[in-house]
Parts: structure tokens; sequence; C-alpha cells
């Protein structure tokens, strides 16, 4: 897809997102659903980089977004940081910690990297509950209870109005997601999508493998990292809970519904899908098989997901006429 085409439909999506105050007001179940869509386009979006460009069969998504919500709320609670300075720092923090797992991962392929990855996924919820993390001031098994709001220039984006936060979040979406298109339609991608095809060929051409997967590591690291941080912010609370199946699976939800691979469909799917869960929350726990069922189905009907499948229609009627 071309990069007008891309940035067209990006344009397109914020901006119905973005009057979308102009309709509702501040309908705080409206503003928590579109505040949470924008988060998750954001790591969705990081996801579908690693695993539909590079070809990096990563499953530590969540768990940067954990580390960035849990390394700001500290940075906030126990050195007092200021709470716009800690997002920054959390993602900084989360691309070394990116860097650090994806440095095993160089010499590793396929499923290999995805149980690597997953470890970490899978250690992060004990060493968080553990003494260490106690000792860096997790809150244990409680979690951190009390976390700021964001202040940035003397202005609180407070729960009591949350447009002001929804738009912060807009923007913090938006200035992610240019970043990933930025990444995506530079020299960076056509590397991360030749490394994807043929490592060996591409390494012939003289792209560094060792250099442009720990990139795409670091890259997506701090920018999920740095919406994580926002996420721990606004709710005001964190518990490992995050770090629980659910959480996962409904990313990777996002990532099929979207279309792997075809970016900015990763942004269409978290919003469908948040929307969608939101929606499901009556049924309680048969919300997951809902979730489940609509997966199955999509994959049936739509194996490309919805922006595959909207970009084979459009090229056929191209044909047609």
């Amino acid at each position: 897809m071309s990069l007008k085409r891309m940035a067209t439909i990006m344009g397109v999506t914020y901006g119905l997102v973005a009057m979308m105050p102009l309709f509702v007001g501040d309908i705080r179940f409206i503003m928590h659903i579109l505040i949470m869509c924008l988060i998750w386009a954001v790591v969705a979006s990081c996801w579908d980089v690693i695993m539909g460009f590079a070809g990096i069969f990563s499953f530590g998504q969540v768990a940067f977004f954990v580390i960035g919500a849990y390394s700001s709320a500290i940075f906030s609670v126990q050195l007092n940081v200021p709470s716009g300075f800690a997002i920054l720092l959390a993602g900084l923090f989360t691309a070394g910690m990116g860097v650090l797992v994806g440095l095993p991962c160089l010499k590793l392929a396929g499923p290999y990297v995805a149980l690597v990855t997953f470890g970490v996924h899978l250690t992060l919820m004990p060493l968080l509950r553990g003494e260490i993390g106690i000792a860096l001031g997790s809150g244990g098994s409680k979690g951190i209870l009390t976390i700021p709001p964001v202040n940035i220039f003397g202005y609180t984006f407070s729960s009591a109005n949350l447009v002001p936060t929804f738009y912060f979040a807009l923007f913090l979406s938006v200035a992610c997601t240019v970043i990933i298109l930025v990444v995506i339609k530079s020299y960076w991608g056509t590397a991360f999508l030749s490394l994807k095809d043929s490592e060996d060929f591409a390494m012939s051409l003289g792209v560094s493998a060792f250099k442009y997967k720990l990139m795409v590591f670091a890259v997506t690291s701090f920018l999920t990292g740095m919406v994580g941080a926002f996420y721990g912010h606004y709710i005001g609370m964190l518990s490992t809970r995050m770090l629980e199946l659910d959480l996962f699976c409904t990313l990777m939800v996002m990532l099929v519904v979207g279309g792997i691979g075809r970016f900015p469909g990763a942004i269409l799917g978290a919003f469908i899908t948040v929307t969608a869960n939101e929606l499901l929350a009556p049924l309680g726990t048969y919300r997951t098989v809902a979730l489940g069922a609509l997966v199955v189905i999509l994959v049936l009907l739509v194996p490309n997901g919805v922006m595959g499948f909207w970009l084979k229609r459009s090229e056929t009627e191209m044909r047609i006429g």
C-alpha cells in the first residue's frame, strides 16, 4: 500500500475520532472507550511492525506495555519524577529492555523467538509480585494503587473531565502511529521486509540483521512503553493481572481483525476489538467466548483482516472500472 493511501486512511480514522466529543460531549463511558482504543491502537500497531513487517514472532508486547506502565508509576510515586517526564523515561527504559530481550533472539527464528519473548511475559508477573518487585515499588500482589494523573506544564489531565485527556491520548496515538508509518515506508521498512522474506538474501545485499532486528525491538518497545506509561497514569492504579492471558489474547484479536502486516489495519482492529469488548461486558465470562467466535468468523470470512478485505475489494473495483 502506498504512503499516500496509508496516510489518508489514518487521517480519516483519527479525524472522525477527533470529532467524537462534538457529538457525544463528556459521556464518560464513550470517552473511556475511545481513550482505550487510542492506547491499544499503538500497541497493536507496534506488534504488527514486529510480526507483520519484520517477521519476528515476538509474544512480549503485553510485557513491554506493563514494563512501561510500572516503570513510569515507580518513577512518579517512588522518585517523585513529574508524570510527563516519567512517561518519556518509561519509554526509554522499556526500549532498553526491548533491546535486552532482542539480543538473545538474534540467533533464533520462528517458534524459538516466540518462546523466549513469551517467557519474558510469564516471568514478569512473579518478578513484580516477588521481593525484587516490592523493593522497587511494584506493590507486590496488590499492585500500585495511587498513581498521579498526567501533568504537563502545570496542566493536570484529571479523570474529572475526560475530554482533555481524550485529546492528549489522541495526540499521543497519532504521534506514535505516524512514527510507525515513517519507519514502515522508509529504508528501515524495506530492510524489515527483506529480512522477513529471506534473511540470507537480505544480508547478501548488505542489510544487517543484527542492526535492524535490534532496531525494531527498540522502536516498538519505546512506543509501547510510552503508551503503557500513559495508561497507568490514566487509570490511576496497576495490577499484575494485566499479565494474565485475557489481555494477551485480546491484543492478538486486534491484530487478526485488522490484518497482520496490513498497517494501518491494526489501528482499525484495535478500535473494533476494544469497542466490541466493552459492549460485550454484560456477558461476563462469556465475553471471551464471544470474542473467540468473532475471530473464528473473521478468519473464515476475511482471512486477511478488515484492511486486507477492503484492499482486495478496492483493487477488484478498480479493475472492473
